[in-house]
C-alpha cells in the first residue's frame, strides 16, 4: 500500500510540475497594450525625426538616398538650425556643395556642433595663419575631416612644429601635409621621429630623409620594427645607404605588403624575366614594384605582345612599366608604326628613345625629322595624346 501511494505522490508531483513549467494565458504576462501601438506618441517623433534628418541629409547636404539613409543611423537631426549653421560655416569660408557633403558623409557629428565658429575656425585659422589659401585648407579638411575633431593644441600644432623644426620651413610643412594631411592625426614621435632615426642610423643622408618625408610621408607611418626590417633588406640587396635609390627602394618595399611583393615577382617570373633580371630591374628602376599588378599586366602585354619586343629587353629599361599607356606608349608607337610602314627607321629601334625621351626631344627625332616623308605625323600624334 506504501509502494502504491509513493508511486502515486511522484505521479502527482510530475505532473504538477509539468503544469508549471508550461506557460499558460494566466501565467503569461503581457506589456501594456499601449506599449505596443505603432501608433504611440514616442514613436511617432522617431519616425518624424528619421524622416527629417533623410530629408535634411537629401536637400540641404547634398548625399544620395542611400548615404542619407546609412547616415541617417548614426545622428538625429530635430531640427535645422545647428545643422544649417554648420554648413553655412563651410560656405563661408569658400568650401563647395560637393567639398562640404563629403564631409557631412564622412563625419556626420559635425552637423551637431553649437557653435562651429567657436569649434571649427580656430583649426581654419591656424592654416590660414601658415599662409594657406582657403582652397587649399579646404582640400586638406576633405582629404581628412577627421582633423576637425581632433585639438588643435595637443595635436595638430605639436606634429606640425615637429615638420617645420625637421625642415626648418613653414612652406616645406604645409606641402607634407598638402600631401598627406593624416600625417598630423599619427603619434609622430612613435612613427615618424623613430623611423626618421632609424635612416639615420643607417647613414642616410639628411637631404634624402628629407625628399622622401616631401613627396611620399606616408611611407614613414609604419611601425618602427617593420620599417627597420624594410632598411635591413634593402641594404642586403646592395643598395647604398647614401644615394637616393635607397630611399627609392624604402618607398617600394614600404608601399607594398609582403603578399603582395610575392606575387609581383611571380608576375614578372611569368613574362619570362630570370631571377637575376627582376634583381637587376629593382635596381635600375625601384619603383619598378610599386606600380599596381594591372598597370604592369598592361605596359607589358603591349609591349611585348603588340609590339613583339623580347620581354627582357623591359627588363633591361624597368622605366617603361612606369610610363602611361594611353599618354606616353601608344601614341608615341602610332608615329613609329607610320615611320616603320615607311621604311624611315630600323624595326629594332631603341624603346628608350621612343618612349622614355622628353616631348621635345621625342618630336625632334621621330616628328618634326620626317616632317616632309610623313607630314601627317604631327597631327596623328596629337589625335591620340587627345
Amino acid at each position: 500500500m506504501r509502494m502504491m501511494m509513493a508511486g502515486f505522490l511522484q505521479n502527482a508531483l510530475r505532473f504538477a510540475l509539468t503544469i508549471t513549467a508550461s506557460p499558460t494565458r494566466q501565467s503569461l504576462h503581457f506589456p501594456p497594450i499601449f506599449l505596443l501601438h505603432p501608433f504611440s506618441s514616442s514613436s511617432t517623433s522617431i519616425a518624424e525625426s528619421h524622416s527629417f534628418t533623410v530629408s535634411y541629409l537629401i536637400d540641404s547636404c547634398g548625399l544620395s538616398h542611400k548615404d542619407a539613409l546609412s547616415v541617417s543611423k548614426s545622428i538625429c537631426l530635430k531640427t535645422p538650425e545647428k545643422p544649417d549653421s554648420v554648413l553655412a560655416f563651410f560656405d563661408s569660408h569658400g568650401f563647395s556643395k560637393p567639398q562640404t557633403s563629403k564631409i557631412v558623409k564622412s563625419r556626420p557629428s559635425l552637423l551637431l556642433t553649437s557653435d562651429p565658429d567657436k569649434t571649427l575656425l580656430p583649426k581654419l585659422d591656424f592654416f590660414y595663419s601658415k599662409g594657406v589659401s582657403s582652397p587649399d585648407v579646404a582640400k586638406i579638411v576633405v582629404s581628412n575631416s577627421v582633423i576637425l575633431n581632433r585639438s588643435l593644441e595637443n595635436q595638430i600644432i605639436p606634429s606640425f612644429n615637429f615638420l617645420k623644426d625637421f625642415f626648418r620651413s613653414d612652406d616645406m610643412a604645409i606641402s607634407v601635409v598638402k600631401r598627406f594631411s593624416r600625417v598630423l592625426l599619427f603619434d609622430l614621435h612613435t612613427y615618424l621621429a623613430s623611423n626618421i632615426n632609424a635612416l639615420q642610423e643607417f647613414e642616410v643622408p639628411k637631404s634624402n630623409i628629407a625628399v622622401l618625408l616631401k613627396n611620399h610621408p606616408r611611407s614613414f607611418m609604419v611601425h618602427p620594427n617593420r620599417f627597420r626590417e624594410i632598411l635591413e633588406k634593402v641594404k642586403e640587396m646592395g643598395f647604398n645607404p647614401s644615394q637616393m635609390k635607397f630611399i627609392l627602394a624604402t618607398q617600394a618595399m614600404r608601399a607594398v605588403g609582403k603578399s603582395t611583393w610575392e606575387r609581383k615577382i611571380n608576375l614578372f617570373r611569368g613574362w619570362g624575366w630570370s631571377e637575376e633580371e627582376i634583381q637587376s630591374a629593382f635596381t635600375k628602376f625601384p619603383l619598378c614594384m610599386a606600380y599596381s599588378e594591372d598597370k604592369i599586366m598592361a605596359n607589358m602585354d603591349f609591349l611585348v605582345n603588340k609590339m613583339g619586343r623580347d620581354s627582357s629587353l623591359i627588363a633591361q629599361c624597368p622605366v617603361l612599366i612606369s610610363l602611361s599607356l594611353e599618354k606616353r606608349i601608344i601614341p608615341r608607337y602610332s608615329v613609329v608604326q607610320v615611320l616603320l610602314s615607311k621604311g624611315l627607321i630600323n624595326k629594332d629601334f631603341s624603346l628608350w628613345a621612343v618612349f622614355g625621351s622628353v616631348e621635345k626631344m621625342f618630336l625632334h627625332k621621330f616628328v618634326n625629322c620626317f616632317e616632309e616623308e610623313a607630314p601627317q605625323l604631327m597631327k596623328l600624334y596629337q589625335e591620340k595624346i587627345d
